[in-house]
Formats: C-alpha cells, structure tokens, sequence
C-alpha cells in the first residue's frame, strides 16, 4: 500500500499482450438484466448497474493475466479539517479483513494473487493482478464487493495501522525532494485542499475518531462511487455476469456525496519556502498553478514538460547539466480534476553556486518568449510521448491501472481524449501556455516581492466532462497477437537455440504480439580477475558512456534515434560484460540492432558527457553520507566484504569510491574499451514478433566475429563463515531509521537444499503484507511499514560457488527499532525451533508457482529466463525440474533445510537513525 501523487502522464512504456479481434472495435458483452450498456473506446467497454456502479471490460487472450482495479472517487481532496491523512488510513484498514473475509492478504497470497492500492489526491484505487484463473476472478470480485460495504474499520486495527502509516510518513521526511515540494505545495495553495498530500499530517493520523473513520468510509466506499476496471484474459460475457452477481445486489445509497466548491484564487505574486533540514543534496525548485486536465491547455502544458525536462536533449538539461550548475533537473505537470501545479526542479553539486543555478532555472522557466520553443522541439516531444503513449496501449494491464488517473480527473476516456490533443498540440500552443503561466506572479519559490500592476496568470475553468468526452469513437483498436500460453513446455518447443561464431550462443522465441513488439537481451562476457584488478573503476565506467555519444553522434543523437525507432534502448556495461536490452517494433528491429551494435563498438567518449556523468556520482555520493540506509547498507557490506583493497569485487567505503572517481581519466575508459571490450562470447535471447532467420543473420554480421582481446574467466565466490556484529549509527534529524540484517549461508541455485530453503525464507518474510515477520511486526504490533527478509543462492558456471545469504530490512520510528529487532529475532528462533506448518508450506509453494507462472507472462522475463538458461548451460528442463522440486517439498523436508542452514545466533544487525 501506498501514496500516489496523481499526476496522469501518459510517460508509461511497458510491453503488453494483444486484444482478441472479436473486442478489437469495442464490441459490447452480452447484457445481464439491469445491466446498461456505456460507451466503448478502442476495445475499452462501459457498462452500469442499477445501484450506480460503473464497470470497464478490456478483453485481451495474447496474455494470460488479468488485472482487477477497483477505483474510489475519494482522497485526501475530500478530507475534513483535522482529518487529513484518512483515506490514505482507511485504504490500509480495508485489508484488515470483513466478517467473511477475515484475512485477505492470506486468501490473495494462497490464490498467487499480486496485489496492492494507492490513495492520491482525487481517489484510491485497489488493484491485483493474476494469472488468467476463473476461480480466482471470482473470488476477487466476491471479496472486493465484500470490502466494498462490510470492512471491519476497528479500532484495534487503527491502533495498529496508526503506528504503520506513521512510519510511511516518516520514511517519505527522508527525502529531501519529498520535503521540499510537499513545502511548496503547501505554500503555492491557499485554501484547495491540493494543498495537503494523501499521508496527512502526523496528529490528524495519530488522533482521528474511529468513529470518524467510519463514517468516511459509509460516505464514500459505495457503488455510486466506484469504477470498477476488469482487463486481461476474460471472457467479456461471463465477466460482466459474475461482476453483476457479486455486486449487484449492493443497494444504491440513499445519500447524496458532498459537493465541493472551493476555487483556489488567482495567485497574487512570487512565494518562497526554505526548508532546513540535515542532509547532502541541494535542490532547487520552482511550480506554477495550472489548468485542470480536462481544460484545453493541458495538453500543450503536458509536451511543454517534455520540452524542457526531457534528458538529454531538454532545455533544463542543455543549461543546467551540461554547464555544471546541475547534476540533474527535470519539468512535469501535474493536471487533475481541479487546476494543478506545473514542477520544474534542480539537483546542485554539493559545492554548486545555488543562486546561479536558481537564476537560470527562473530564466529557463520564465523567458521562454525571449527563446520560443521551435516546431523541431515539439516534434521530438510529441515523438516521445507518442512512443510512451504507444507502449501503454499494447498493454491492457497497463491501460487498466492508467485508467485510475484519468477516472480521477473526471472521466476515463479523457485519456484518449488527452491523447489526441497531444498529437495537435502547435509550438504556437506551447509557447502560448509558457507565457500564460510560467510567470513570477504565479511562482512558488519563495521571495515576496510588492508589485504596482501585478502580472497575474488567471486560470481558466474546465468545461463540463461530458462537453469533452461525449460522442468520443476513439481510434482503431491496436492490433491484436496471438494467445501463446507460456508454459515451459511451449517455451521449449517453440524456442531456437544456436552458437554463432565459437562462443555466441543465442535462443529465439518468435510469436506474434500486440502492436508487434519484440524483446532483446544480450550479454557479451570479457576479462578475468587478474586482468581486471586495479581498472574496475573504469570497467564500470565505460557502459555508463556509450550512449553518450559514438560513431560521430551525440547523446541527444542517440536517443532521438532511437525515439524514432520506437525502441526502448539500454546499453551498458560491468566488470566483466557488455549489455544491450531493446524493448521494440518487428518493422525496426533491424536498425535499432544495427544501432546498438554501433554504440557498443564505436563509443566517442566525449569529455563534456564524462564530466556530466562524473559530477552526478559524486552529487549522489555525497548526498547519502547522512542517510541511514546507505550506513546501515556500507557497515554490512563492509564487515562481510572477503575481498581485499584493490580486488575487483572489494566494498569500497564512500571516500574510496570518491577518491576512485576524482582519478578517474577519460583515457583510462578507452584503453578499457580497447582492451576488453568483444562479442563474440555472450549470450543473446529474443522473444517477440520477428523473423528469426532474418535475425539469426543479422546477429551473425553484427557480434559474431568481434573478439574480445581478454579473454572471459569468471571469478570464484565462496562462503565465508562470518560471527555474529552489530552496529548502530546516529543520523540526526532522519525520523525514519532502518534495519539491515544477514547471516552468511553455503549454499548454491543446484543445492538439493536450495527450493526448501528458499520457502522457509517466503514463510519468514517473502510478503510485505503475509508472512512470519509481517505478521508481527506490521499487522499485530504496527511497528513498521516495511519489513520482509530474502535469500540469496550462488550460481556458478565451473565448480560449486557457495556464496550464499540470509537478509532481512525493515523501516521503523527510531524509538521502536527496538521492539523491531527484538521481534526479528524472536521470529526467526521460533521458525528455526517449530519449523513451518503444513497450512504454511502449502501456501507458500501455491504463492510460488503461481509466480513463475506470471514471471513468464512477460516478455521481457522470459527474455531473460532464456538469457540466465543460455548463461548457466541449462535447458527448460532446469525449470520444469525446479517446478517440480517446489510442488514435492514436504514439511519434514523444509525443517531440515531450515535446521541445517538457519543460525539466529549468527545474525549480524546494522541500524541507523535519529535514536536520540
């Protein structure tokens, strides 16, 4: 669970599954009585109950998931004086449970059901998603209908509850950007309750009534009031059906909801707040109030963010970075039902000149009719956002949770809606905008200044939702794939396996997808530790700087390049290997290939990008002295560091990582390049819509016959046997302290132990919400917002590399990060003394089956499974016999595991915070 601070960008790029064409033109489900049927948008249908409830089917067989999102028209907007924060409290307390459902992280954990909510400012949203399971549809649909009027809502739960949301609170004061614009916000508002974000402040959360509490919720949590989103693998008849089954019985509420009425008046002239707090990181920032989303000028406002925030061809980043005011800085605005705030934010080196980096931030903002935004400018903006517009809507998963903002904003079809007007928005439509409110009358940074005749941006209302989105037809539904179902079996017949060359090894998976997206992984491997020691620094380095610039093109170059091929690009590097990932289109893969191949081997490693890239490290080194994960995180891997100074894999402390960078010298990346860099051993997979002889040729011209001239040897990692430490850190001012703990454990991914173990770990802390540790310490004592516990197991490619792990982390209020401990250790003794239970283990092999099975509903994951198979030499038999070991675990079998490898006296714990 959640805050989200809405701000209904379409920025999102995921990959997706396709549409059946039978839903592809928005045809409508069979009616149930009472039933009436809504608009449909681009294979998105509307359909409402009697009792008000508004229901949105988005049909699609190419992925075998389904995604349920129920969406409230409640957040902190509609909260009372002395009750901020309550929506945000309620949406913990309706997983508390009902009379019926009296556990319902259990009963989702068992069902293998992914699952959380999110409060903002104009609603909560409920969302899980799962693989495609009638039964589990159904009982989701029963359950949320349940909550939906029978939540428990009890004081004890509050009690509890309380003392987690706290803890949220004071995990967000760690971030001094958090701080920062929530200070703004405040200021730049001065009556609209958008002044107040959803975790509300920390005396309204700690005293508010439970019977306050409920009444919120019988105002609020009622069909009238809900949207209730169904996408993925459905049968769009029996869903509507078992959707009117469950809630429509549900009576429609006599009350009318509260209207509200305030007008945020027209900012009268410049605001400044200064926060000073203890902390590294230098921000500054500067908003603007906007029209609502459903006003015209949102769209201009929404490309005009692009224009100067984008990296690395916006104007913030070509005045600020690139001339060393700033290690970072962005723009963005935030359009919701009612007028919002337009952001505009800079990060400073540690040694930065603040009022020169603010000057320019202002002028950048605030000049633009001296520099009009160009027609070139808004093109490449319209381009990007039309690729992340794209990639949103070949996902119905996606689109589903998308959705939630645009609801928010009044209406769901103002996504498409909003859409379209980007695709028209001028630079005549930006630059107008610019100058309409990115003016210092309407400035929140911070400086009162009296002014004789007043500039003042006024903001124009939004016209009635239904003037906007009423006779919307939406355009042609994307293309649809085909329903591949993703079992390790299929994966194995359809997939090609092959060497290119000696040592290049390559699996395809071809198969026809949504919007005809394909997925690229590849790993080429270079250099053994003898030959790496003493250039780590630089190995790391150079996968930084090949997209900053090769073969004569600049990084802007790049990156527009790949905009314009549709294709999301990741290129890098490590100690050892070279990595190029590509998320794109059939009709480009070719030439976004052909690109990345370039980068990797032509890399221009221009000096103004170097200088970039290093002031940013240190700006980011130097802004995590005083924060208490990053202690917590040094002290632990420093005491359980083997290697020594100098080794490649040595845990640098921050000083030597800061000494390392200030030596660091451009030559000293290229001769790495020189030196290493090859691809002719590694490993690529491709899974997606593509002709695979046509690829395996390409791949074949492309990397087969580049050598590297440093041969690959991997470096052996061993368990070391480490005694029991703790350590504690003082971080004054950090109302949020955290917990890191370990014990060292010799164990490997092939270990016969290694599936029994990893579901005794799942028991003790796999799940945030349900298990061992979040039992205690989130749900029963209300200690933390988060604590979970993780296993990791070596895997090696000769030989048995042992270098395995127990950790657990958890977040707490200084003062009980005591009673968090305490409790860690109580738990983990216990579960090494009792074991796990046969309900337990049944539960949590359940969990995990269905995980793996959703893992491989994505492409992107299966890409990679492919990639780790080809690494380590295996076959999908591996995975079906790991399948099989998860399924035939015994309790006995599981306690001997935990007996065997569990020491909770040789737990080590690092804590940091303000324990004063």
């Amino acid at each position: 669970m959640m805050l989200k601070l809405s701000s209904c960008a379409l920025g999102v790029a995921l990959s997706f599954a396709l549409m059946p064409a039978v839903y592809a033109q928005g045809e409508s489900a069979t009616l149930p009585r009472s039933v009436t049927a809504g608009p449909c948008i681009e294979g998105i249908c509307e359909y409402r109950l009697p009792n008000g409830l508004r229901v949105l089917l988005f049909p699609d067989a190419s992925k075998p998931t389904v995604t349920v999102n129920l969406v409230y028209g409640v957040g902190s907007m509609q909260e009372n004086y002395g009750e901020t924060g309550m929506a945000h409290l309620l949406e913990h307390l309706l997983f508390k449970g009902t009379p019926k459902h009296p556990d319902i992280p259990g009963e989702m954990q068992k069902r293998g059901v992914n699952k959380n909510a999110t409060t903002s400012l104009d609603r909560t949203n409920y969302f899980a998603s799962f693989p495609a399971n009638d039964d589990t549809l159904d009982w989701l649909l029963a359950m949320e209908a349940d909550r939906m009027l029978n939540s428990r809502v009890a004081k004890v739960d509050l009690d509890s509850e309380m003392t987690v949301v706290r803890n949220e609170m004071e995990a967000g004061d760690n971030s001094p950007a958090g701080v920062l614009m929530k200070r703004m916000r405040s200021v730049a508002y001065d009556w609209h309750n958008y002044a107040n974000l959803p975790i509300g402040a920390r005396s309204d959360v700690e005293n508010v009534p439970i019977g306050n509490l409920q009444a919120f919720y019988r105002t609020w949590y009622q069909p009238d009031n809900a949207l209730l989103i169904v996408a993925g693998r459905i049968d769009a008849d029996k869903a509507l059906a078992r959707v009117a089954a469950h809630f429509g019985p549900l009576k429609k509420p006599a009350r009318v909801l509260p209207a509200f009425h305030t007008v945020e008046p027209t900012q009268d002239g410049e605001r400044e707040v200064t926060v000073r707090r203890s902390g590294d990181l230098s921000l500054v920032a500067t908003t603007y109030h906007v029209p609502a989303l459903a006003q015209a000028d949102s769209a201009a406002l929404a490309v005009l963010g692009n224009v100067l925030g984008h990296t690395p061809s916006g104007r913030l980043h070509k005045a600020l970075v690139e001339t060393k005011l700033a290690a970072g800085a962005g723009a963005g605005s935030g359009s919701m039902r009612d007028p919002g705030l337009f952001n505009v934010i800079a990060v400073l080196p540690r040694d930065g000149d603040a009022a020169r980096a603010e000057a320019e931030l202002l002028r950048q903002a605030e000049a633009i009719a001296a520099r009009p935004v160009t027609a070139d400018e808004v093109d490449a903006a319209k381009q990007r956002i039309g690729n992340d517009q794209e990639n949103l809507f070949n996902n119905v998963n996606a689109v589903a949770m998308a959705l939630s903002e645009y609801q928010a904003a009044g209406d769901w079809r103002l996504l498409f809606v909003q859409r379209d007007a980007i695709a028209k928005v001028t630079a005549a439509d930006v630059n107008r905008v610019a100058a309409a409110y990115l003016k210092p009358s309407n400035r929140t940074l911070g400086r009162f200044v009296p002014t004789d005749a007043p500039d003042r941006a006024e903001i124009p209302a939004a016209p009635a939702i239904a003037s906007v989105v009423d006779g919307y037809t939406g355009r042609a539904a994307v293309e649809a794939g085909e329903a591949f179902e993703a079992t390790p079996q299929n994966i194995a017949a359809r997939t090609q396996t092959f060497t290119l060359g000696d040592g290049l090894k390559v699996s395809l998976l071809p198969r026809r997808t949504r919007g005809q997206t394909v997925t690229v992984n590849a790993h080429f491997e270079f250099g053994s530790e003898q030959a790496i020691s003493g250039r780590d620094t630089a190995a790391q380095w150079v996968g930084s700087m090949l997209l900053r610039g090769a073969g004569g093109q600049s990084y802007e170059q790049l990156v527009a390049r790949f905009d314009a091929l549709k294709t999301e690009a990741s290129i890098g590097g490590s100690l050892q290997g070279a990595q190029i990932r590509l998320g794109g289109k059939r009709e480009t893969l070719a030439e976004a290939l052909a690109l990345a191949a370039q980068v990797l081997r032509q890399p221009d490693f221009p000096q103004a990008q170097f200088e970039q890239l290093r002031l940013q490290a240190i700006t980011g080194i130097e802004a995590q002295r005083k924060e208490p994960g990053m202690l917590a995180s040094m002290a632990m891997a420093t005491y359980f560091d083997p290697w020594p100074a100098g080794h490649p894999l040595h845990a640098d402390s921050l000083d030597e990582s800061l000494a390392k960078l200030n030596a660091l010298k451009l030559e000293d990346l290229r001769a790495w390049h020189r030196d290493f860099y090859g691809t002719a051993n590694g490993r690529i997979s491709v899974v997606g819509d593509f002709d695979p002889e046509a690829v395996k040729t390409q791949l074949q011209a492309l990397f087969a016959g580049w050598k590297s001239p440093a041969p690959y040897a991997p470096i052996a990692t061993r368990y070391q046997p480490r005694a029991a430490h703790r350590e504690s850190f003082s971080t004054p001012d950090k109302p949020n302290a955290v917990l890191l703990a370990r014990q060292n454990l010799s164990l490997n991914v092939t270990d016969a132990d290694a599936p029994a173990l990893s579901i005794a770990v799942d028991i003790l802390g796999g799940d945030p919400l349900k298990s061992r540790l979040a039992d205690r310490i989130r749900q029963r004592e209300g200690l933390s917002y988060g604590v979970s516990a993780g296993l990791r197991a070596d895997d090696s490619r000769s030989g048995r590399d042992d270098n395995g792990s127990l950790t657990v982390q958890a977040i707490a209020a200084p003062e009980n990060m005591g009673k968090v401990e305490h409790a860690l250790r109580e738990e983990l003794a216990r579960l090494v003394a009792g074991g796990v239970t046969e309900q337990e283990l049944r539960d949590a092999v359940a969990a995990r089956m269905v995980q793996r099975e959703q893992s491989r509903a994505s492409d992107g994951a299966v890409a990679g499974l492919l990639q780790e198979l080809l690494d380590y030499d295996r076959s999908m038999a591996f995975v079906i016999e790991r399948d099989a070991a998860y399924r035939s675990l015994t309790v006995d079998r599981v306690n001997a595991a935990i007996r065997t490898h569990l020491k909770p006296e040789s737990l080590s714990v690092f804590v940091a915070g303000d324990f004063k």
